[in-house]
């Protein structure tokens, strides 16, 4: 197996990047007098730990991010959280044959 050199980091400027959960998170924008949810992406690289939030439902989706995300604009986000987000599992539903 290579080191990871022939192939770039999904997320450029991150080293070794990792989601460490995905979870609902309640959050609170002035734009609305009430509570929102959103998807906060955790992750951890070699530059340290931060996260993604993803905010839908007033309008246009945006992003908030904190630690090694502070500061970073919107695109760059919105391409990290794509890269990082854990993929669904595969749907085990399996119908019985009867008869």
């Amino acid at each position: 197996m290579s080191s990871g050199e022939d192939s770039p980091d999904p997320v450029p400027g991150l080293t070794s990047p990792r989601a460490l959960s995905l979870e609902r998170f309640p959050i609170r924008i002035r734009e609305s007098s009430s509570t929102q949810s959103g998807w906060r992406l955790s992750v951890e690289a070699g530059e340290g730990e931060g996260s993604i939030l993803l905010v839908e439902g007033v309008g246009e989706p945006f992003y908030r991010g904190d630690g090694i995300f502070l500061g970073w604009p919107q695109e760059r986000m919105a391409a990290a959280y794509v890269a990082l987000k854990p993929k669904p599992e595969a749907d085990r539903f399996e119908t019985q044959q009867l008869g």
